[in-house]
């Protein structure tokens, strides 16, 4: 009886491994010296897949259920064994569990700016980091490549093995894509879905892994760029840029700027009236419009007009004209708002043509 428990001491005779642990990837089967007898039990659970390797050769791999370790279960081993009559003696292989499961919420990162080309900036330096999720697609691969032959490799050491292999990934695929830098910062979860068909072939065919979801939660590019990009919003928040200096010149005007105020303001002016005469046809011989007010020294000064001393400037201000007629400002901009007096509004501020004067007072 003695014999008979040390000889089942000898062989290893059920197989499995029970993992009670959430981030353990491969585990290599502790035999203690012991051989698999023939007829062994295998067993192979949920999520799990097992790969022998006899004196380091890949042997045969089993995926979830319960096996019977036979001539015909194993012909890959039976090839490297040499068993021309079949499995009939013990033998000793090295046996790994590698838990095929889903391991979620993986960060990762860029510890150093990586370069790419963009259309809009040239070259760039971006940083980014984000989340991904992944599984092992490839057994034999993956242990070749990644695990090694640990006894035990768990989630922390595939961080430290993978980091810097999925961002030279990221990298490459960023530059395949051609993404813009300004889509990097509005399109995170359009842009991983993206880079998915780019990443997902590379780690199969190097790493044996897959990524079913790659997160990118923020990507930073330096101050000098990120300035640039505020411009560039600032611009469309503004729209028509000839439209924006219209208004602001109209509002100088309004607050008592518009006189003889800076060169800047006057040449502003000054292509507002050409615009204006254009568009109400009152230089049809296409020469350049009389001076306005607070013109630069030397001008001519403008002559007072027949009637009322009105100046003789074509472009009035509802004051102008409330002078030159002794009534009050409101009094003028009533008549315009009736639609007695002529006059064009740009911005907030109405502006008044001497022929639109002209007809109101013939009237």
């Amino acid at each position: 009886m003695g014999i008979i428990d040390y000889l089942k001491g000898q062989f290893l005779e059920i197989i499995q491994w029970e993992d009670d642990s959430r981030d353990t990837i491969t585990f290599r089967y502790p035999d203690e010296d012991k051989e698999i007898k023939r007829g062994a039990q295998l067993i192979v659970r949920e999520s799990q897949t097992v790969q022998f390797l006899y004196l380091g050769q890949f042997g045969d791999t089993f995926g979830p259920g319960k096996h019977s370790l036979v001539t015909d279960n194993i012909p890959i081993l039976s090839t490297l064994k040499g068993w021309k009559y079949g499995f009939e003696s013990p033998f000793k292989a090295d046996i790994y569990f590698v838990n095929t499961r889903l391991f979620t919420g993986n960060k990762w990162g860029t510890s150093n700016p990586i370069m790419m080309r963009d259309a809009d900036f040239g070259i760039v330096r971006v940083r980014a980091f984000g989340t991904f999720d992944f599984r092992v697609v490839d057994v034999p691969l993956f242990l070749k490549e990644v695990a090694g032959s640990d006894h035990q490799f768990r989630l922390d050491e595939f961080a430290d093995t993978m980091r810097s292999r999925i961002v030279s990934v990221f990298s490459e695929a960023i530059a395949q894509s051609k993404i813009p830098v300004l889509d990097l910062a509005t399109r995170y979860t359009e842009l991983g879905d993206a880079l998915l068909p780019i990443i997902n072939p590379v780690l199969k065919v190097k790493y044996g892994i897959e990524f079913p979801s790659f997160i990118l939660e923020n990507a930073s590019v330096p101050p000098e760029v990120e300035a640039a990009i505020d411009k560039r919003s600032s611009m469309s928040a503004i729209g028509n840029l000839n439209d924006y200096v219209k208004y602001q010149m109209a509002e100088g005007m309004a607050s008592g700027q518009g006189g003889a105020g800076a060169p800047a303001e006057m040449a502003i002016g000054f292509a507002m009236a050409q615009e204006m005469m254009k568009n109400t046809n009152l230089s049809p011989g296409g020469g350049s419009p009389p001076p306005l007010p607070g013109a630069a020294p030397g001008a001519p000064a403008p002559a007072a007009a027949a009637s009322g001393g009105v100046p003789a400037i074509d472009i009035l201000t509802p004051g102008q004209v409330a002078q030159s007629l002794g009534v009050t400002e409101a009094d003028v901009i009533a008549s315009v708002e009736a639609g007695d007096l002529k006059a064009r509004k740009i911005g907030s501020q109405y502006r008044i043509t001497r022929a639109a004067l002209d007809e109101f007072l013939s009237h």
